[in-house]
């Protein structure tokens, strides 16, 4: 993620916009805000599919983020739009379908703004955060455990590149 002006906001993306992307929408606002990044950064998610357009997270995102201490409950689905492209400085997919699909449909002068969420994981070696809908309760823990690694490596690069933009090294 070089660049030389801070990121003011992030938009989180996967398929129906129900499961992986509002958990990681919650978790990066809840880790922004304990480092004191909350009011400068925006923080939303979409999805590459309208199916559940205007729905909630799915319940059992919910449940999950909830016991440790993320709140989705506030969250809508929707889909991507055109405009979101120029709106957000950066666009993370949660896999690399969504990336494909992402990269379709980003005009050319925004393509730098995309990547996936998992290449800012610490501990984890996932390429990608695993759609865990059709799965149990261990596929939606894994989600939490992945999208917690990743958004502490991704508040970890934001701190770093505010702290060098303010001490003109950017």
């Amino acid at each position: 993620m070089p660049r030389t002006v801070p990121i003011n906001s992030v938009l989180m993306v996967c398929m129906g916009n129900i499961c992986r992307s509002p958990t990681a929408e919650g978790v990066l606002r809840h880790k922004l805000y304990a480092a004191g990044l909350g009011d400068q950064i925006t923080v939303d998610s979409a999805g590459t599919h309208a199916w559940h357009e205007g729905e909630p997270p799915d319940r059992r995102s919910q449940q999950h983020a909830l016991e440790r201490g993320y709140d989705l409950s506030d969250q809508r689905s929707r889909p991507v739009a055109a405009a979101d492209f120029e709106r957000f400085d950066l666009i993370l997919a949660m896999d690399w379908d969504n990336l494909a699909l992402l990269e379709e449909q980003c005009p050319s002068e925004h393509r730098a703004k995309l990547a996936r969420l998992s290449e800012h994981a610490v501990h984890h070696d996932s390429p990608v955060i695993p759609d865990p809908y059709s799965g149990g309760r261990a596929g939606f823990e894994q989600v939490l455990d992945l999208v917690e690694d990743a958004c502490d490596g991704l508040v970890a690069t934001l701190l770093f590149q505010r702290n060098r933009h303010a001490d003109g090294t950017s």
